[in-house]
Formats: structure tokens, C-alpha cells, sequence
């Protein structure tokens, strides 16, 4: 296995620059891994493609308003930040353009939507850096929200970068499949008899960071906080003992289960850290079914979703999306593997 077996050739102008609208007309590619087929249809029909007892299981995690821009109290040079995640109230982890500008003891000054915050370097840690902020202030309105670096120039409702179920502030970026859910598909998922659970995975901004190791089994990913409450444990445990499917929305939702049921054997209410990399060979102890945008090349997202459907099935699937124009990344079109 190399990283790059997971390379495919994508026209820049099929990487969606702006979502869908209304949210669920994106095109969703469906895989059925019995069968060995692809249909082409669109995410509003997701109620009748699952069956009544399915189990949708989502990230509710919100994207932080993580970006902020700012100056060098003593010279005036520009720098922006990116919250990854806070120590305390004041002191944060984040990463910090240009990075030569992060010297201990170095003061800054950021311009937010809680007026004037100065912050204090505390240090750094590899590639990031730690701040001491003057006070503590709101994740969720303090800054802009981060769009990732494909996306160009969108102008858009910011909150088009957020899924409707969306709840604490705690990620660098969005759970993706997500973003093609409604409130009126929800409704109409439940009115079919299909229940809905949420996980939460806090997305890092190591969730964009290409695999830079010809050999994906020497890449360290990055560790996200998952947590796992008590209610979505049961519904899960009572799912599979019931023989009903697992649906998981991303692949952040994956590895969340998949890291508990690996750490306790089956799902449990579980809150704690996980750096899981799932590849091609690995076992799914958790989930039957998988809705996904589509993902980077050569990126671990790509390499999950192999495993799940199968290295051949999967990156014939992407070829047919690259010729069939589907839209790509978080603001794309969706696949489903049943």
C-alpha cells in the first residue's frame, strides 16, 4: 500500500466553490457493495434509499469562528491565527501565520466581534503555538469562520458552513456530509421510521493535512476529542442488537465509533481522545452504512472510505464522479455505501 494508490486526477473548476441550494439538491452517488453498482441520484431522496430501523448517527459538533486577524503589538506586523483548542478559558492552542512571528513573550492584538483582544505568546509546540489571551471570549462569534483553502472567495451565509443540528463550538471545520441535511429531510427521515442519534468529533485543522509519507501506515494522524453520551450509546447497542443498521454521516462519525468499540469492545459512553487511521484491510466493528462528500487524494478520508467499500469499487466510483462532473470536497455532492 502506498499513498499514491489513493491518487486520482480531479479538474479544479469540479471543486465546489459554493453549497448547493437548497442543501439537499446535491447529486449523492449511491454504492451498493452487494450489488457492485452505482445509481446517480440526489440527497433528498435519502429517505427512500434506507430502510424504516436504520439509525443515522451525526456529529453535532459546531465550526468555532476560528479565524483572527491581528497585528504585533510592537511593530504593527500582520498575523492571523487559527483556534485549534483552548487549555483554559484564556489560553489557547492555535496556529499562527507567519509562523516566525510566534517568539515567547511576544505580544499581539486581534481586531474581533468582542472588540480589541490582546494575547501573549506562552510558547510553542511543534507546529503550533500557545496564546494567553487577555480574557476569556466566545468560540462561536469571536472571530470568522474558517472556510478550507480550496474554497476561494465565498461571500456566502456563513452559516452554510455549519450542519442544522450543529451545537457547541468546539471544531477548526465542518463534519461535511452533514451540511446536506435540512430540517425538512430530518423530518421526513423520521416520519420514515428512521432514528437519529448524535456523536461528537472535534474536527482539528489536521483533518486538511496531506499524508506526506509514501507509506500511509507511518503517518501520524492527528488526535480529535470524541465524545460519545450516554443516550447515543444505548440507541446504538439497541440498533445492533435489534439487527438494524448503523448509519453513520461522515467519517468523522466513523472513527468515532470505530475508536470506541475498539478501545471498550462495543459502544459505551466514551469521552476522551482518538488519532485513529483506518486503511484498507481494517476491520468496521460499528457501522454498516456510510454517507460521505468526497475527499482529497492521497488524503486519510479517501483511504477510510477504501476500506470501507473497497480500494477497486471506491476509486472506480471517483472516476465516474470526475466524469459524471459531480461537485468535490465540503461544499460537493455526497456518496452513500450501502
Amino acid at each position: 500500500m502506498r499513498t499514491d494508490d489513493f491518487a486520482y486526477d480531479l479538474p479544479e473548476e469540479l471543486i465546489a466553490q459554493e453549497p448547493a441550494e437548497p442543501r439537499d439538491a446535491a447529486r449523492l452517488m449511491v454504492l451498493d457493495r452487494a450489488a457492485g453498482t452505482i445509481a446517480h441520484r440526489v440527497v433528498r431522496d435519502l429517505p427512500e434509499l434506507l430502510r424504516p430501523g436504520d439509525l443515522l448517527v451525526v456529529n453535532d459538533t459546531r465550526v468555532m469562528a476560528a479565524r483572527l486577524f491581528g497585528r504585533r503589538a510592537d511593530t504593527g506586523g500582520a498575523v492571523e491565527v487559527l483556534l485549534v483548542r483552548p487549555f483554559t478559558d484564556t489560553r489557547w492552542e492555535v496556529l499562527m501565520k507567519p509562523a516566525r512571528r510566534a517568539a515567547e513573550g511576544r505580544r499581539f492584538v486581534f481586531d474581533t466581534h468582542d472588540g480589541s483582544l490582546e494575547a501573549v505568546c506562552a510558547g510553542r509546540s511543534g507546529e503550533t503555538v500557545v496564546l494567553e489571551f487577555e480574557r476569556p471570549f466566545d468560540p462561536a462569534r469571536v472571530g470568522e469562520v474558517p472556510l478550507p483553502p480550496y474554497i476561494k472567495n465565498f461571500r456566502g451565509d456563513p452559516e452554510r458552513y455549519q450542519t442544522v443540528y450543529a451545537r457547541e463550538a468546539k471544531s477548526s471545520a465542518a463534519p461535511t456530509a452533514g451540511l446536506h441535511f435540512t430540517p425538512d429531510l430530518l423530518e421526513r427521515l423520521r416520519e420514515r421510521g428512521i432514528e437519529r442519534t448524535a456523536v461528537t468529533l472535534e474536527v482539528g485543522p489536521g483533518t486538511f493535512k496531506p499524508v506526506n509519507v509514501d507509506d500511509p501506515r507511518k503517518f501520524d494522524l492527528h488526535a480529535e476529542h470524541v465524545t460519545v453520551p450516554q443516550e447515543a450509546a444505548a440507541a446504538i447497542r439497541r440498533a445492533r442488537a435489534e439487527g438494524r443498521r448503523v448509519v453513520a454521516i461522515g467519517t468523522t462519525v466513523v472513527r468515532t465509533l470505530e475508536h470506541v468499540a475498539r478501545e471498550c469492545g462495543e459502544i459505551r459512553a466514551y469521552a476522551g481522545w482518538t488519532s485513529l487511521k483506518i486503511l484498507p484491510g481494517d476491520e468496521f466493528l460499528a457501522v454498516d452504512v456510510l454517507m460521505t462528500n468526497f475527499h482529497l487524494p492521497r488524503s486519510t478520508l479517501l483511504m477510510l472510505v477504501c476500506a470501507f467499500a473497497g480500494y477497486d469499487f471506491v476509486m472506480e466510483a471517483y472516476r465516474t464522479a470526475v466524469r459524471e462532473r459531480y461537485r468535490f470536497y465540503s461544499f460537493g455532492d455526497a456518496m452513500l455505501i450501502l
